[in-house]
């Protein structure tokens, strides 16, 4: 193995692929500031209730895309390209019936959503305007995500990031547009992000329209064994994002009860944050998903242990750079979403921010042996990391450690969780068999 020419390529796909998730959570942060400035306190409070619908909308097209684009990469580094193209298939086949299900949902069930998630009053009130467009919007939604890991995967990761980027990007600007000189408050906010992934999808179809995709839709009936197939390996996809839904619901109901609003509203703050920060990670799991896909193809089981190492790494000191910052610059990073000037609202999100982060290196190996797994066609351990982060630890020691030190204990649950799951992912790793080199022809 030539480890210069490896880092090289881990180097590029992983920066793009950094800088892409990076740009796709800065629409949502940029929702976050927007609103904030534009609606004030309930505006952020409504928007961070709606938000674990999008993670869960979000993490379908993640699950079918990065299942499906990860199958693909495996059978076409052995050369089995038609049944590659089946995954493609298969992939874009659940896509349209899960954005039939999310359209009609919003369609027909954004007011029972939102009594679910706990709004009422004017905070209600928003929160359902922006769940009913978002869901709205979730055809666009699914298939930008989809797309996405099929292009990357399919040698393209630059053409994605682009996307990406410029879909967020345009995001940024209607926002501003739509809330201040339009003055159309969240409606415009969340009008604004369901238009930024239309972009993305026509940047994109340059890659598959211009005949340098090698990814083709076949004349084919859906098959429960494909399906199964894409379901298994992209669960934890869905899992990672589903998980940031239940804690914030979780964080929701407890901050509620505690603080009211104001309480949901700070820990709006970190969760946004937090969003973009594992963003980050993600786009370093996802960038290093296709380089151990093909090294596990081949059976070369030095890329498989260098690469991972690599991203690891990279993980960590970004990592450490996130605690640094939430120490350092927690007052400013507040009050930029403060704009009514709370002193209690200002005094909750500087606390939260100085104790959730430490979840940070947790976070990064959480995803990282989760996506190892599922890239080195293994979706058993990574189902597993993916339920003890979402359901199985992060509920029980948020409410243990709640009762015991009160708000301290649930902005210090996410870091205990997080770093109870890693050793637990860390254990299956050293279990796991190696993958052995190809007998020679």
């Amino acid at each position: 193995m030539n480890k210069h020419t490896a880092l090289q390529e881990y180097t590029r796909y992983v920066s793009l692929n950094v800088a892409a998730m990076l740009g796709l959570s800065l629409y949502i942060l940029a929702d976050t500031f927007f609103v904030a400035q534009g609606v004030g306190s309930d505006g952020l409070a409504a928007l961070n209730l709606a938000v674990p619908l999008y993670n869960i909308m979000h993490g379908t097209g993640l699950m079918l895309g990065m299942g499906g684009a990860t199958k693909f990469t495996l059978l076409a580094s052995q050369g089995k390209h038609r049944d590659a193209n089946r995954m493609f298939t298969a992939a874009v086949q659940a896509t349209v019936c899960a954005a039939v299900f999310f359209f009609l949902l919003g369609a027909l069930g954004a007011p029972g959503l939102t009594r679910l998630l706990g709004g009422e009053g004017h905070v209600g009130q928003l929160t359902c305007t922006y769940l009913r467009v978002l869901l709205m919007f979730s055809p666009v939604f699914l298939f930008n995500d989809l797309m996405i890991c099929f292009v990357r995967n399919d040698g393209a990761p630059r053409r994605a990031m682009a996307a990406t980027l410029t879909g967020c990007l345009m995001n940024i600007l209607l926002d501003y547009v739509f809330i201040f000189p339009l003055g159309m408050g969240m409606f415009g906010a969340v009008l604004a992000t369901g238009c930024s992934p239309i972009l993305g999808l026509i940047i994109q179809s340059g890659h598959w329209l211009g005949g340098k995709a090698g990814f083709h839709l076949q004349k084919t009936s859906p098959r429960p064994a494909e399906l199964g197939f894409i379901g298994a390996l992209g669960f934890p996809s869905f899992l990672s994002e589903a998980c940031s839904g239940v804690v914030m619901i979780l964080f929701n109901t407890i901050l509620l009860q505690v603080e009211g609003s104001i309480g949901v509203a700070a820990y709006g703050v970190v969760a946004n944050l937090a969003l973009v920060v594992t963003a980050m990670f993600t786009g370093i799991a996802q960038g290093t998903q296709p380089l151990l896909s093909q090294a596990c193809g081949q059976r070369d089981a030095d890329r498989v242990g260098f690469f991972l190492r690599c991203a690891i790494a990279t993980a960590l000191a970004l990592s450490a750079l996130v605690i640094a910052c939430t120490l350092l610059f927690a007052d400013p990073i507040a009050l930029a979403f403060n704009s009514e000037g709370s002193a209690r609202l200002q005094a909750l999100a500087r606390q939260g921010l100085h104790l959730y982060f430490f979840s940070a290196p947790f976070v990064g190996l959480c995803i990282l042996l989760s996506l190892f797994f599922t890239a080195t066609d293994r979706p058993r351990p990574s189902h597993i990391i993916a339920l003890l982060r979402g359901f199985f630890l992060v509920a029980p020691v948020t409410l243990v450690l709640a009762r015991l030190f009160g708000l301290t204990g649930v902005w210090l649950s996410v870091p205990a969780a997080e770093a109870l799951t890693a050793l637990i992912g860390f254990m299956l790793y050293l279990r796991q068999p190696k993958p052995r080199a190809l007998p020679p022809r």
